[in-house]
């Protein structure tokens, strides 16, 4: 497949999240997000739904025989290999909080292997991408992107980590891993879901921990990380999407980090 299909879909995805974006802005910190629990307790808001509604619109006019994945909605199959998956509203809690670390992501996946990503933050005005060969890119307001790069650290004494909240961990029971990492790092901070990983493909953070991760979390991710340099994927050194959790990492601390979640 050449890289001009990889590219076209890229640049949809690009500026749909945009578009996403604002309408998720009409709703964010305001009291008329229409919060509801799914049958997993999860929280859902309008906007989680008007904004997959909208990326399902974008995507379906532009490359008809493409499949589609997303959270809040019946998967649509496609013909073609390629599929898009979805997660409107990644960090649905910070959202509702009024929380600016939420973002919008968007994974590109053909026959089975992910091959592009866009990662947008609304309320940070900030946006990540890649795709295969063509390296990740980081880009804050109207300011030139600019290259995406892993940090260099190679010592989890001088590494700083993220996660997204304690309760997987309980829900694993790998509470004692957790307090390993947090006794071993310089710093274990709670800028969870999509944000910690993404502070791991610009280099502000050495890894991102997620003990419970579905294929909309994780799917963006793998190739921005993969592109910046890193390692996305799950605990056991695989970059898939169901692998049901993941981790992001440098090159340099890679080893480290799997072999500490082993």
């Amino acid at each position: 497949m050449s890289e001009t299909d990889y590219e076209s879909r890229l640049k949809l995805a690009v500026d749909a999240a945009k578009e996403a974006s604002e309408l998720i802005l009409k709703y964010y910190q305001t009291d008329n997000i229409g919060l509801e629990s799914k049958s997993d307790s999860s929280p859902v808001t309008v906007a989680d739904r008007g904004a997959e509604e909208l990326l399902r619109m974008r995507i379906g006019d532009a490359f008809p025989d493409d499949g589609i994945l997303g959270e809040e909605f019946p998967p649509k199959e496609g013909t073609n290999g390629y599929r898009w998956i979805l997660d409107p509203i990644d960090g649905t809690k910070c959202f509702v909080a009024g929380t600016p670390l939420f973002g919008t992501l968007i994974g590109i996946e053909r026959d089975g292997k992910m091959i592009a990503g866009v990662c947008r933050f609304p309320a940070l005005d900030e946006v990540v991408y890649a795709r295969e060969g063509g390296g990740a890119w980081f880009q804050t307001g109207d300011k030139e992107p600019k290259a995406a790069q892993v940090s260099s650290v190679d010592q989890i004494e001088n590494a700083l980590g993220c996660f997204t909240e304690l309760a997987g961990w309980y829900k694993i029971e790998r509470k004692e891993l957790f307090d390993k990492l947090a006794s071993s790092a310089r710093a274990l901070r709670g800028w969870g879901d999509c944000y910690g990983h993404m502070l791991v493909a610009t280099g502000r953070a050495e890894f991102s921990i997620d003990p419970i991760m579905s294929p909309w979390d994780i799917a963006a991710l793998i190739p921005i990380v993969r592109e910046s340099g890193g390692y996305c994927g799950d605990w056991d050194g695989n970059r898939i999407i169901d692998g049901g959790n993941g981790v992001s990492t440098n090159a340099a601390m890679k080893d480290k980090i799997l072999g500490m979640l082993k």
